[in-house]
């Protein structure tokens, strides 16, 4: 395999033609399309009731292309934290019409359906909700969800006509075998952001999912170098995007009017703060070691808590457990660290984790404490302070608070402009157009019907 490493923005890639999977096109080749537009005829109809117009199709196939719609499979919700997924197709959203379709949820329903809404433009969210005596398995689930999401692409007026020859966007493997293939979908994209298969609580046949996954996919992107490293050798078209950061919203935590809010404001300085997901990948001995080591100061922990009871967390006078915040207010939150904490734990949850909130840090202007997590290590020492071990990490926190180096806090905010989600945006979705690029073809037997099955293979 012809592996290339480049830096595109701080993101690596690799550079090389994809395999499709046989079995998976056999698979998709026997169905039929899976919706029809309700606004207007198809391009094969039109194609075949007026062939004078035949002759321009291929030319539109090409063009359109560069706004394909785009279906995600997503296991984690819009309106959780605002991280890759949101961050990603709300910009993608100004190409191409994404249809955001979530994990379902089970409740006190006589029939299955389907919950439809508009949370950004041009993005729409389906949250499929199954009686709570459906089920659980999760091929159960995706197949019950099939035939609704059909419907819904035939026929919802806020769907119906959009999502014709869509990209599948999978984030995460498990609903890959029943999904692949369908609504019409022209082909996959693997967006691996963490290795789940590390996370507590993983599913025992995740891994046998994801090469289902990786054999149908056209382009694979990872989150960070460690999950590049893992799964180059597996797929030839393999590209690492790891965190970007919004810039501009970060920067108000370093804007004189950005009120501190009243929580963070009135807690004893010095203040070591952290936001994100409290889960099994936190040090809370660490947690517990820092607040002892700082009794006049507060460790402020921002973020909802998963696959945790908050009840076992440790107890301090000076450790505060904040809860979720929303996105547009992080940047006032962080502007009361006098340190941010990055205190995870080493193990194999968080072996291949790039952690998004590195460079939103940086953008606020703040020094930066963190254990050696292995990208952290890889990519952003030394504006990064990393250390080995809890008395190191100590240490480290004493002095970012007595004596912040001004020099690496500049170059850590220079660092995040280089690293904008505007750029990775960019680059990913050059990668997803040229994936999935019609091929021009001349005159063929058949006309416009034989160009259509050549273009929309994209090989």
């Amino acid at each position: 395999m012809n592996r290339n490493v480049a830096e595109t923005r701080d993101a690596p890639s690799a550079f090389s033609e994809s395999r499709a999977s046989v079995a998976h096109a056999d698979r998709s080749a026997r169905r039929a399309p899976a919706t029809t537009s309700t606004t207007g005829p198809s391009r094969d109809a039109t194609a075949h009731r007026d062939p004078g117009r035949a002759a321009a199709a291929p030319v539109a196939l090409l063009s359109d292309h560069l706004r394909r719609p785009l279906i995600v499979h997503c296991h984690l919700r819009w309106d959780f934290v605002w991280q890759r997924p949101q961050q990603l197709f709300s910009r993608l959203a100004a190409q191409h019409p994404v249809l955001f379709v979530e994990d379902p949820v089970h409740e006190p329903v006589a029939h299955a359906t389907l919950r439809v809404s508009e949370p950004h433009p041009n993005v729409i969210r389906v949250v499929p909700v199954l009686p709570e005596s459906h089920p659980r398995d999760v091929d159960a689930q995706c197949t019950s969800v099939v035939p609704l999401l059909r419907a819904a692409l035939a026929g919802h007026p806020r769907l119906a006509g959009r999502f014709a020859g869509a990209v599948q966007w999978f984030y995460s493997p498990m609903t890959a075998p029943v999904f692949l293939g369908e609504f019409g979908a022209v082909g996959a994209v693997y967006d691996c952001m963490d290795e789940l298969a590390s996370f507590r609580f993983a599913p025992s046949d995740i891994v046998a999912r994801e090469r289902v996954l990786l054999a149908a996919a056209k382009v694979v992107f990872t989150g960070g170098l460690q999950l590049f490293d893992a799964k180059a050798p597996l797929h030839h078209n393999v590209h690492c995007f790891g965190c970007g950061v919004d810039v501009e919203h970060y920067a108000q935590a370093r804007a004189a009017d950005t009120a501190v809010p009243p929580e963070v404001a009135a807690l004893p300085g010095p203040v070591l703060g952290y936001f994100g997901v409290i889960d099994e990948r936190i040090d809370y001995e660490l947690l517990s070691r820092l607040a002892d080591a700082f009794p006049e100061g507060s460790i402020a922990m921002v973020g909802p808590f998963a696959k945790v009871d908050p009840a076992t967390l440790p107890v301090r006078p000076n450790l505060h457990w904040l809860g979720q915040r929303d996105y547009a207010q992080l940047p006032a939150l962080v502007k009361g660290f006098d340190v941010c904490l990055m205190p995870f734990a080493l193990n194999e949850a968080t072996r291949f984790i790039n952690p998004t909130k590195t460079l939103e840090y940086m953008a606020a202007g703040k020094p930066i404490v963190s254990t050696a997590v292995p990208d952290v290590l890889r990519q952003f020492v030394p504006i990064v302070e990393v250390a080995l071990d809890h008395d190191a990490f100590l240490d480290a926190a004493l002095r970012a608070v007595s004596s912040p180096c001004h020099e690496l806090l500049d170059k850590g905010v220079e660092r995040a402009q280089r690293a904008t989600w505007e750029s990775i945006v960019a680059s990913m979705r050059a990668h997803l157009i040229d994936a999935f690029r019609p091929v021009r073809t001349a005159a063929l037997p058949g006309g416009f019907v034989g160009a259509t099955a050549l273009a929309l293979g994209g090989e």
